[in-house]
């Protein structure tokens, strides 16, 4: 009985094409090339339904192969490897040769294939990693307003905390409006500031010129404008995952995470992190826990692999706002291991404890716990009511029952 594979390797502009049956000895292949446009695509699907195909391969080539995949999705079995799993000796490849590499290291299983989520998941993971792009905008756009202050000697970011705070804001408006006076724009300053009044008149005392003015207009426009997109954002991905918002509230109760964050793990490895057997797994496809390249015996290097650099990301912050966290047993954990560690492997170390965390509270629907040492309430209070109020303002409508006796909301 025949058993028809394909192989596909996946360019910008063409897609060269083997087909062969896995259940044949020896490999015969049916080669042929086809374009990237829809219509080369249908061609492609109607051909390889022709051939009797029921699976194919195709290499993660950059985003050329979404169109593909997107194409073949409903009609076949569809594998994506990692190019570099699939790479030629140097000096022997063309791109037949590679399409049928493909074809025969599948077959092997000695190809690393990659894990495409369904279309729903893939709809949440564009929307969060488009804010995440956004927020690294705001980042970025924070650091040219202050280099554009320090180049008309305005030391604003000094005495204030946050530059694009409400304070800031005003005060840069006001600069950007042509007010040159320290003392009327100190008075735009809200008396809850840190600093004096002499000392915000001290730091507003500069020298902007017209071309300053100018430029800080359009940074504060370009600000409102990734402000208004990431509040767009926020309600698509809350609406997108209402129908999960018992997994978001879950995770969010967790020390280092909150209702974003929450959103973004379960975008990445879904409601139920169905796709992983165990934490372990999990752990490995992140890329927290320890490598392993052992040869004779020993391990030469305990790296870890790059794995998914959006998660990598999400656990490391989440990992250093735990640890600051009085009273948690994260907190425990990471005072205990520091000395022996130092402070990067320390941190990573609590990232790989809350990897696998994730995993248990998505795949086994528990609830987090905290057994550390005894908080105090007033402090649980305040954390809960923050949480409530990230969450409803996101649209969920969250009720939150105390595991500790005492305390409420």
């Amino acid at each position: 009985m025949s058993y028809k594979v394909s192989g596909i390797d996946v360019h910008k502009r063409v897609l060269v094409v083997v087909v062969a049956d896995a259940a044949q000895e020896e490999l015969q292949y049916e080669c042929r090339r086809f374009g990237t446009t829809t219509s080369e695509l249908r061609q492609l699907k109607t051909w390889l339904e022709q051939q009797g195909v029921t699976e194919v391969v195709m290499e993660s080539t950059a985003q050329y192969w979404k169109p593909v995949w997107l194409e073949l999705e409903p009609h076949f079995r569809l594998h994506l490897a990692q190019a570099q799993s699939n790479r030629a000796p140097r000096g022997r490849k063309h791109d037949f040769g590679d399409a049928q590499r493909l074809l025969r290291r599948l077959l092997a299983a000695e190809l690393i294939l990659s894990y495409v989520p369904d279309p729903q998941q893939r709809a949440w993971r564009t929307m969060t990693r488009s804010k995440v792009q956004l927020v690294r905008d705001r980042v970025r756009l924070h650091n040219q307003v202050e280099c554009l202050l320090e180049e008309a000697r305005i030391k604003l970011s000094s005495v204030i905390s946050d530059l694009l705070g409400v304070s800031g804001r005003r005060i840069l408006h006001a600069l950007a409006s042509g007010e040159t006076d320290p003392v009327q724009l100190a008075q735009l300053g809200h008396q809850r500031l840190k600093c004096s009044a002499e000392q915000l008149q001290d730091a507003l005392t500069g020298a902007a010129e017209p071309m300053h003015r100018q430029l800080l207009q359009l940074y504060l426009e370009r600000l409102e404008l990734i402000d208004a997109q990431m509040d767009r954002l926020d309600q698509m991905i809350a609406g997108a995952l209402r129908e999960h918002q018992d997994a978001v509230v879950r995770l969010a109760e967790v020390p280092g995470f909150g209702a974003d964050s929450a959103q973004q793990v379960i975008a990445e490895v879904g409601p139920r992190a169905a796709a992983f057997g165990s934490a372990a797994n999990l752990a490995s496809w992140v890329g927290v826990c320890p490598g392993r390249q052992e040869s004779a015996g020993h391990n030469q290097s305990g790296r870890s692999a790059k794995g998914n650099p959006y998660l990598r990301r999400l656990l490391t912050q989440a990992a250093q706002a735990a640890v600051h966290k009085k009273g948690s047993r994260m907190q425990a954990v990471f005072r205990r291991l520091l000395p022996r560690l130092g402070y990067q492997q320390a941190i990573w170390a609590i990232a790989h404890r809350l990897c696998r965390l994730v995993w248990k509270i998505l795949h086994d629907q528990v609830r987090f716990r905290e057994q550390g040492l005894v908080e105090n309430l007033q402090n649980q209070k305040r954390r809960v009511q923050k949480m409530l109020q990230a969450l409803r303002k996101l649209g969920y409508t969250a009720q939150l029952t105390p595991l500790t006796p005492g305390l409420t909301t």
